[in-house]
């Protein structure tokens, strides 16, 4: 059976959510998602520490193939943007030393794949993902479903007509080559 366990991470040093997708024989399947609350952690680094440490017991606890990180967006606190960054850096030293590749996302591309609109809201991203999924999820904390969204766009990334562009491969002929099984 060709299966791949897909981790999503939503990086942040307040909160950092994650979501984990197996793909089954093409097709998406829930498995879990949760938050890592550093809100009452004072020191960034310890911060930190806890984000690798939250990543590789999340990636060695699913056998995780593939991760799919959210790039940090471009806001106008230059602070802001290096913390993300920090926080996105522990969660990929954490991933490449289980010899996982990382992709990454922009927020917008992500909410573009999951309800087909770059400006959805977390509310929209969470109702489509149950949809899509099959699933009840609780909501309590929205970074956890962002992060599920992360994992579900980088499956249709990977795996999807456009997965060849993304690539670099870069025509229709060469997906039709590369998968005749999804041309009818």
């Amino acid at each position: 059976m060709d299966k791949k366990t897909i981790i999503g991470i939503d990086p942040g040093t307040n909160l950092l959510g994650f979501g984990v997708v197996d793909v089954v024989a093409g097709k998406p399947q829930y498995v879990d998602m949760g938050v890592l609350d550093l809100r009452k952690e004072p020191d960034a680094y310890t911060k930190l520490r806890q984000i690798y440490d939250t990543v590789s017991e999340v990636c060695r606890s699913y056998h995780a193939t593939e991760m799919a990180l959210e790039s940090p967006f471009y806001g106008k606190n230059a602070q802001v943007i290096l913390k993300l960054g920090r926080a996105q850096g522990a969660a990929m030293i954490a991933a490449l030393e289980f010899g996982i590749p990382v992709t990454e996302y922009a927020p917008r591309e992500a909410k573009q794949a999951i309800t087909g609109n770059g400006a959805a809201s977390k509310e929209q991203v969470c109702m489509m993902l149950e949809k899509t999924l099959g699933v009840r999820l609780e909501a309590h904390h929205l970074d956890a479903t962002d992060a599920l969204a992360i994992a579900l766009c980088h499956h249709y990334a990977t795996s999807g007509p456009l997965s060849a562009v993304r690539k670099g491969g870069g025509s229709w002929e060469k997906f039709i080559q590369t998968h005749p099984d999804r041309v009818k």
